[in-house]
């Protein structure tokens, strides 16, 4: 046996795979921002200090009470107290089925829907079912922080696609045909968009799908915001505008944002009959079925009236205009108007190396730090969504608290110097 010398054998830093405590996979995965904001914000909150929080993503509204009703008597029938089928109530499927016809006009079947535990849970199942290692998923940035860790965790490669505040936060299909290679898979798109508030028009959600049906690409379409857009906005949905696409695209959507039920967790995926039951066979070894009293609130608000939703566009719609004109009365912000979902994400760039609290930010980081300091506002720096230089700020909380809120960020952010 021949020895090797330590000369032609440099050590090894790799821990034996029984000495890794952590997976590297798992290792690799970034904590939610938008969770960890609101989590220090209500932490703070906790401990006296009055925090004004614009972090979370999620309607500050209750759930509207027939909703609530529904998951009452739901509890009081034994047939609820079991397991149901792993890919969704038979009820839940159908009023899914029916939602999707009225809302968006896409025609699709019970076969063509999986229940999920949120939409999260839609996004990865669907990327999972997707995706090779190493295929590569275009991502437009500014993208909702969950995108590229899901895409990763899928064994996908995140390509950004960015737009900044000058094209309103849109891609155009040029940028994502420059960014295309041998390797690209799928398209990962959202409007209304989260964290920018940005909505497609029809003409470029069409020309996008139309590139994307010429590529050979598949389409990962994110409607969760659909119901919440303003001025007489609309999002169109991608596979109705361009029906030879649906054999190729995926939807998921929820229960969440439009009737207010974050975290009563009920999404769907729905797409091609193939992936859906891919995707079902993956959420049978998971998790299982959805919480049966959750898919039974979630069929409540699926065949009852929009009403609910109407009284929270009206109200986000009043915010939005306020939280608007505010941050535009700060020098060194730019701040677009968003035309859907409940965000804005102005531009910071021009407070960035002044020095504002006898403190200077060099990051947007730096500055949503020096902010929840000096200010006690909690907001989301910009680096979280793939675009440095901007700070995500919900509106989805109550009016006075967001004028105070934004008055402390007139008066710490005034005095940049």
């Amino acid at each position: 046996m021949t020895a090797v010398s330590s000369e032609s054998a440099a050590p090894s830093t790799e821990l034996p795979p029984a000495q890794r405590r952590i997976s590297r996979r798992i290792a690799a995965i970034a904590e939610s921002a938008t969770l960890a904001v609101d989590a220090k914000a209500k932490a703070l909150k906790a401990a006296g200090k009055p925090v004004i929080g614009f972090g979370a993503g999620e309607p500050d509204f209750p759930t509207p009470d027939y909703i609530v009703e529904a998951a009452v008597a739901a509890c009081r029938q034994p047939a609820m107290h079991r397991y149901t089928p792993a890919g969704g109530l038979p009820a839940l499927k159908e009023a899914i089925v029916a939602k999707t016809a009225r809302d968006s006009g896409l025609q699709a079947t019970p076969a063509n829907v999986l229940v999920t535990n949120g939409g999260k849970q839609a996004v990865y199942e669907a990327l999972a079912t997707m995706l090779d290692p190493g295929d590569e998923v275009l991502l437009p940035a500014p993208y909702w922080t969950t995108y590229p860790e899901a895409i990763r965790l899928a064994g996908g490669v995140p390509v950004p696609v960015v737009a900044d505040e000058q094209s309103g936060y849109l891609v155009s299909a040029v940028q994502l045909e420059a960014a295309r290679t041998p390797r690209t898979k799928a398209l990962l798109f959202c409007s209304p968009s989260n964290p920018t508030g940005a909505v497609y028009p029809a003409e470029q959600v069409e020309e996008i799908g139309r590139w994307a049906l010429e590529s050979g690409l598949w389409v990962l379409t994110d409607e969760i915001y659909e119901h919440l857009t303003y001025g007489g906005v609309t999002a169109p949905s991608m596979p109705v505008l361009v029906p030879e696409l649906a054999d190729r695209c995926v939807v998921v959507n929820g229960v969440a944002k439009t009737y207010a039920m974050t975290g009563w967790r009920v999404g769907w995926v729905l797409g091609p009959a193939d992936v859906v039951k891919a995707a079902t066979n993956l959420q049978s070894h998971a998790t299982s079925n959805v919480a049966n009293v959750s898919q039974a609130a979630a069929i409540a608000a699926l065949t009852g009236d929009l009403s609910a939703v109407a009284t929270m566009r009206e109200a986000f719609d009043r915010r939005r205009t306020t939280i608007v004109s505010m941050l535009r009365e700060i020098p060194g912000i730019a701040c677009p108007e968003p035309q859907g979902a409940f965000y804005v994400y102005p531009s910071v760039k021009g407070l960035l190396g002044r020095t504002i609290a006898g403190r200077v930010a060099q990051s947007s980081v730096e500055l949503a730090e020096l902010i929840l300091d000096e200010a006690e506002v909690a907001v989301v720096p910009g680096e979280a969504f793939g675009t440095p230089g901007y700070v995500r700020m919900s509106y989805a909380l109550g009016d006075a608290d967001l004028v105070e809120g934004v008055s402390r960020l007139q008066r710490l952010l005034g005095s940049a110097e």
